[in-house]
């Protein structure tokens, strides 16, 4: 039983000329930096920072550090290719009031409403994809980050150059925007 090779691995065939470990590594992780782009930029922009992503990862395979996988720092490399561009910014003040309206928004404060019911409703694919888009950037960049690639809190904080508090407030803030977003598209009688 043969075992994968790991980031590390790959890195360092890669460093030493092999291309078969980089189309490997590449493979790996491909869709992983491509769906984050795309959630901070549009289709040809997203492969732009994908390409230049990889060529990073090329040069610098015999310097990259990995303790575990390389998704953490390919992820930074694309966001840095992307920089800052059309980023809409959401304020930054922690208003209760504010939360409290977008819980409400959420459905939250209704009697019957529980998380399990939104997301038994949303696994239609077509109404989560256009909630998804309707978010602003950085909701869709974290939600992509912490729940679709599953990177530990402390990764998402760093790439974002947050806090790990700040990061799971605005994780916080994002899930309630996509429910909200959600609740619009659905049905009333799939939320229920």
């Amino acid at each position: 039983m043969t075992t994968e090779p790991t980031d590390a691995q790959l890195l360092t065939a890669t460093a030493a000329g092999s291309a078969d470990a980089f189309a490997r590594f590449v493979a790996r992780h491909r869709a992983a930096v491509y769906r984050y782009a795309r959630t901070r930029a549009n289709d040809a922009d997203a492969e732009d920072a994908l390409q230049q992503t990889f060529v990073a990862a090329w040069r610098s395979a015999a310097t990259i550090e990995v303790a575990t996988s390389a998704r953490p720092w390919l992820l930074t490399v694309a966001r840095h290719a992307l920089g800052k561009q059309n980023r809409r910014v959401l304020p930054t003040a922690d208003d209760d009031s504010a939360i409290e309206a977008l819980g409400a928004a959420a459905g939250f404060a209704a009697d019957d409403a529980t998380p399990e019911r939104f997301a038994a409703a949303a696994e239609q694919r077509e109404v989560l994809h256009a909630a998804l888009a309707a978010l602003p950037d950085v909701d869709r960049e974290i939600l992509t980050l912490r729940d679709l690639e599953q990177l530990p809190g402390e990764e998402v904080a760093a790439l974002l150059s947050l806090t790990l508090p700040a990061m799971k407030s605005r994780l916080h803030r994002a899930r309630l925007h996509l429910v909200s977003e959600l609740r619009q598209r659905l049905p009333e009688e799939d939320l229920r």
